[in-house]
């Protein structure tokens, strides 16, 4: 198959790219040849990493942005001292024989249809949280990674931290004794104000909205959706709890280990002004599983403290004085999760606490190296053994899905029930008709489940 066969018909050509390419056996010393979808913001770090870690050649890049393309491709030149081939179609990653595995930090709308192109393609994947803009479209990347029997990581890379990892385990091992709840928080207000209302206008020159778009039907241009906003617009992302909350929401859901929930609640507001943004900026979700247990979990854009914050110290007798606390309050955290069980709780780099909230006593954990999830991906590429990915398409779904749903539940203003085996809300066509979403002709995502 040419590269003009490929490009004729989209997902027909990949689907037919697929059939050709199983992917390649590596040896032991081989490096992946890694291609990097989306250079701005995140997509920048991958880049970064790949382009000098001895674990890869990277060897394509593409961006919808012509501009930001020359620039990154020459940041590669300088970094690693060759020159990567460039497009701003990704459909022509896709087509190449020399590229093995791709990462993809597109905005969200984007991101299963590139992940599922790639495994059509023959090659393995690490793909932005989070993997889907619905729930139907993780179900097809879910399917995907099985059916071409590709690697699929999932961005949320405390599954690649050693700290969590040993949290997790003492957790499973009872310390806190058995867990009834979760809580995940998404604080950040750093570039999450208001968005003053712009009129559509022509896109920049160096700009190609129609591939910015992609499988979104087609609408103007506005200066409030490009380059970070986007995330505040229900048509591209999937606001905060989908943004920055994803990565808190995969720990809660490692935390419970329960699945999916059977009922779900969501209720907040784009407060404290009134502009073009959608998603709201402040807002609760509560999950509850099947035995009962929850998981809650808050985004605050606006002024906040934090929570979960801890003396850590001891009690000492002074002359004169009595009983004196000495240590320091160290602050919980803005972003992270907590656990609490029938033994005591849990708080994101403060550590475990028993019901006399005194702390509980762990060995420390082996130091993370930096960019961990960069390594495990291109390790699990080479080996293609599953304990080497450590979120995998179903992982990464899971704790997506409760995105979604939360989002599902806050527009309809209303309480839902869930079905975790067949991945539908019970009796309500309303909220199963916001599990998937319209696509641009030559755009759709494939019906793989």
């Amino acid at each position: 198959m040419n590269r003009r066969t490929f490009l004729g018909s989209s997902a027909t050509a990949v689907t037919v790219a697929g059939m050709m390419a199983s992917g390649k056996v590596f040896g032991a010393n081989d490096r992946v040849q890694i291609a990097c979808i989306g250079t701005g913001g995140r997509g920048s770090g991958h880049v970064g990493f790949y382009a000098t870690d001895a674990c890869a050649d990277l060897v394509a890049v593409c961006d919808v942005d012509s501009k930001r393309l020359e620039g990154i491709a020459g940041k590669v030149k300088e970094a690693s001292g060759k020159t990567p081939f460039t497009t701003v179609d990704m459909r022509e990653i896709m087509s190449r024989s020399d590229v093995d595995a791709v990462t993809t930090a597109t905005p969200n709308h984007w991101h299963t249809l590139v992940s599922i192109w790639a495994c059509q393609a023959g090659k393995d994947v690490y793909v932005e949280k989070p993997l889907s803009h619905t729930v139907w479209e993780g179900q097809q990347l879910v399917a995907a990674q099985k059916k071409y029997n590709r690697v699929v990581q999932h961005g949320t890379q405390s599954r690649s931290s050693n700290e969590w990892i040993q949290a997790i385990k003492l957790m499973r091992e009872g310390i806190i004794g058995d867990i009834h709840t979760a809580r995940g928080t998404g604080y950040k207000n750093g570039n999450r104000g208001q968005l003053p209302q712009k009129e559509d206008s022509a896109p920049p020159v160096n700009l190609n909205w129609e591939l910015w778009q992609g499988p979104v039907p087609d609408r103007p241009y506005n200066d409030n959706y490009v380059p970070y906003n986007w995330h505040w617009f229900w048509r591209y992302g999937n606001g905060e709890i989908g943004n920055q909350g994803v990565h808190e929401m995969d720990k809660s859901v490692w935390i419970m280990n329960k699945g999916l929930p059977v009922k779900v609640y969501s209720a907040g507001g784009r407060y404290t002004y009134k502009d073009q943004g959608e998603t709201p900026n402040t807002n609760t979700a509560i999950f509850t599983y099947a035995d009962g247990t929850e998981l809650v979990f808050d985004v605050r854009n606006r002024f906040t403290n934090r929570e979960g914050g801890r003396f850590i110290g001891e009690t000492v007798k002074l002359a004169g004085i009595g009983d004196v606390q000495v240590g320091r309050f160290k602050e919980g955290p803005g972003v992270g999760a907590m656990a609490y069980g029938s033994k005591g709780y849990y708080v994101e780099d403060i550590g475990f606490f028993d019901t006399e909230d005194k702390p509980i006593e762990t060995p420390p954990a082996p130091e993370t190296p930096k960019n961990a999830n960069f390594i495990n991906f291109a390790k699990a590429v080479i080996s293609r053994k599953p304990e080497d990915n450590p979120c995998d398409a179903q992982v990464g779904h899971t704790s997506c899905v409760h995105c979604h749903l939360a989002n599902i539940s806050y527009r309809l203003g209303r309480s839902l029930n869930f079905d975790p085996a067949t991945e539908k809300f019970v009796g309500d066509d309303e909220a199963n008709a916001m599990l998937t979403k319209e696509y641009r002709k030559g755009f759709e995502v494939p019906q793989l489940a």
